[in-house]
C-alpha cells in the first residue's frame, strides 16, 4: 500500500504571507492551520488559505521539495502559485 505525501503552500492571502509545508494528511494539517489549532507562525500571521500543493508517494522526495521551496525567492514561488492557480483560490474552500 502506497502512502501520500504532500507539500503545500499556504497563503494570508493574495501575494500575502506564505507559509511552506509538507504532510501525510493534508485535510487534517490544513484544517489545523485554518483554525490556529497549531500556535505559530501560520496563527500569528493568518496565514489560512490553501493556494497550492503536490503529492508524492515518497517522503523523501516530499522533504527534499520542501526543503527546496522553502530556499525559493518570493518571486519564485508566486510564479509557482500562479502557474495552477492564477486567482489565488483557496484550494481547501469546500473541503469541510
Amino acid at each position: 500500500m502506497s502512502k501520500e505525501y504532500y507539500v503545500y503552500i499556504m497563503a494570508s492571502k493574495r501575494n500575502g504571507t506564505l507559509y511552506t509545508g509538507v504532510t501525510n494528511k493534508l485535510e487534517r494539517r490544513v484544517y489545523e492551520h485554518k483554525n490556529d489549532i497549531v500556535k505559530g507562525f501560520t496563527s500569528k500571521y493568518k496565514v489560512h488559505m490553501l493556494v497550492y500543493f503536490e503529492e508524492t508517494n515518497d517522503i523523501n522526495d516530499a522533504l527534499e521539495y520542501e526543503k527546496r521551496l522553502k530556499k525559493w525567492n518570493r518571486a519564485w514561488k508566486i510564479e509557482l502559485i500562479e502557474k495552477d492557480n492564477p486567482d489565488w483560490k483557496d484550494l481547501a474552500k469546500n473541503w469541510y
